[in-house]
């Protein structure tokens, strides 16, 4: 219920900011901002790089709130102005090293290790940041914040059977991660 409620909100805000209304523009930005840069710091690993993808987004994003035909599109669409905005910035960070280097600098972050009694919630997170960017991007739009395979196929810029295979890849690692553990 709670999530219908934030979507119908959503709904009425993006239609009063496209009517000009700078309230709504504020609160369309304050109630997204954190949501879009969590994302973005997921598909660029780098909280910097990160903050200037979601500023350059939200420019994109009020500039073209005029040519959103359907206002309860708003979430996948700015999640995919986001994803192509970190996708130029990850573009941008391989076109300054070499092919070689770029492949063997990919960051791979290892699991933190648990202290005694960690909770499942705590062991859970631990492994979804060991998923290869794309797979903790996937898991974390469509398990987090509750979007469709569709959804996060138009967030992520992928069709849906990618989404289907991401999101397959990353609960067999998790599922490996976790049985592991115990």
């Amino acid at each position: 219920m709670v999530v219908a409620n934030d979507r119908i909100l959503d709904e009425y805000l993006v239609a009063a900011a496209k009517s000009g209304g700078h309230k709504a523009r504020a609160l369309l930005v304050h109630r997204w901002h954190k949501r879009l840069l969590a994302h973005a710091t997921r598909l660029t690993g780098d909280p910097e790089r990160a903050r200037d993808a979601v500023q350059d987004s939200w420019i994109e994003i009020l500039r073209g709130l005029q040519r959103l035909r359907d206002d309860r599109a708003f979430p996948a669409w700015a999640y995919r102005i986001t994803s192509r905005r970190c996708a130029g910035a990850v573009r941008d960070i391989q076109r300054q090293r070499e092919v070689g280097n770029a492949l063997a600098a990919e960051p791979v972050m290892p699991p933190e290790p648990l202290i005694g009694g960690a909770t499942d919630s705590e062991r859970l997170r631990s492994a979804i940041r060991t998923l290869p960017p794309e797979q903790r991007a996937a898991i974390a739009l469509f398990h987090f914040d509750e979007m469709s395979v569709a959804e996060v196929a138009v967030a992520l810029d992928v069709p849906a059977g990618t989404v289907k295979t991401r999101l397959m890849h990353a609960r067999r690692k998790l599922r490996a991660a976790l049985e592991g553990e115990a």
